[in-house]
This record gives C-alpha cells, sequence and structure tokens, in this order.
C-alpha cells in the first residue's frame, strides 16, 4: 500500500502507506511534507502500487499512471512535478486523481464542471487510455472540470457551491452519455 500526494502546485509523490500512523492523544504528529511557501496537500490518497491512477485535469482529459509509475520520495520530500509525468498544457491542472483496480460494468464516471454541468460516463470507456490522454468531457473556453468520481447504482450525489448551497439528487437523474 502507498500514499499518492498531490499539492495545489502540482508536484506529486508516492510514500509507503506504513510512514504514516494514528497518533495517541496528545501526540504531535510527523511531517509528511516539505512544501514551497504557499504550497500545501491537496489530495491524499491510499491505494496499491499496482492499481491505475485515472488523472483529470481542469481542462477535461483523462490520463493514466501506475501507482509504481508515481516517482517515489522520502516522507519529508517535495515530489516530482505532475508536468514532467503527464502530457498537461500550460495551464492545466489535475482537478481530481481517481485510484482503480479494475474498470467494472456497471461503474460511472460522475464529472462536474464550473458552470454547472454534469456528465456520467461508463467506466470501462475508460479502460484504455492513450499516452496523451482521451478528452472526457468537451468543455467551452470559459468553462473547467472542478471533479470527478466514480459511482455505482442507487447512490446520491451531492454537488455543493462556494457559497454553501447544495443539491442533491439521484444518480439515475443523469442519463448516461458516451465518452465524446
Amino acid at each position: 500500500n502507498v500514499a499518492i500526494t498531490l499539492t495545489h502546485f502540482g508536484y506529486v509523490k508516492r510514500t509507503p502507506a506504513d510512514t504514516y500512523r494514528a497518533q495517541k492523544r496528545g501526540g504531535r504528529g510527523v511531517i509528511g511534507l516539505n512544501a514551497r511557501d504557499e504550497d500545501f496537500a491537496e489530495k491524499i490518497l491510499i491505494t496499491s502500487s499496482h492499481s491505475t491512477l485515472l488523472f483529470i485535469s481542469t481542462k477535461g482529459k483523462v490520463y493514466s499512471l501506475r501507482g509504481y509509475e508515481v516517482p517515489d520520495s522520502g516522507r519529508t520530500g517535495r515530489g516530482t512535478a505532475i508536468v514532467n509525468l503527464l502530457p498537461l498544457d500550460g495551464d492545466e491542472k489535475i482537478a481530481a486523481i481517481i485510484p482503480l483496480n479494475t474498470f467494472e460494468d456497471g461503474d460511472y464516471m460522475v464529472m462536474a464542471t464550473k458552470a454547472g454541468i454534469i456528465k456520467k460516463t461508463e467506466l470501462t470507456q475508460y479502460a484504455n487510455i492513450r499516452k496523451s490522454g482521451l478528452i472526457a468531457v468537451e468543455l467551452r473556453d470559459d468553462d473547467a472540470l472542478i471533479g470527478a468520481a466514480i459511482i455505482n447504482k442507487e447512490q446520491d450525489i451531492i454537488l455543493a457551491t462556494r457559497k454553501g448551497m447544495s443539491i442533491r439528487f439521484s444518480e439515475e437523474d443523469v442519463r448516461p452519455t458516451g465518452r465524446s
């Protein structure tokens, strides 16, 4: 098991999961990342080094790496810039990381954009991702992808705004569409 960490400025690293441990009452904790000023850990996930990691960008593209392809770094290391691992454009950032063991039938990827568009696509359509990535959702010029998640049947989706408004609806309310 490994911990994958992605920072706000786009540095990614892999560390063994047993590096981190639960602390007792009054514990001081351990440093998990030495980042530059104003940089912070944005996404941290525990997965296997053999899992497939889907990186979904703000431009609506999906990239794929295996867990062991993310460079190993020490507990306090900054990591490697994600642009050295994935062919990202200049202003493209990673909006979501999804670890997968299998691409099962019946699972869907749900994506939401800044303009309020939501899309649900069968997960099996992302089984063969080329190195340059796949377009997961076509976006307008002023729109950006803000999040993505894997869901299965009979789950609810909750979307929330920055101002505290939210909406909850069943995944069945969103009809599945093709990848493009």
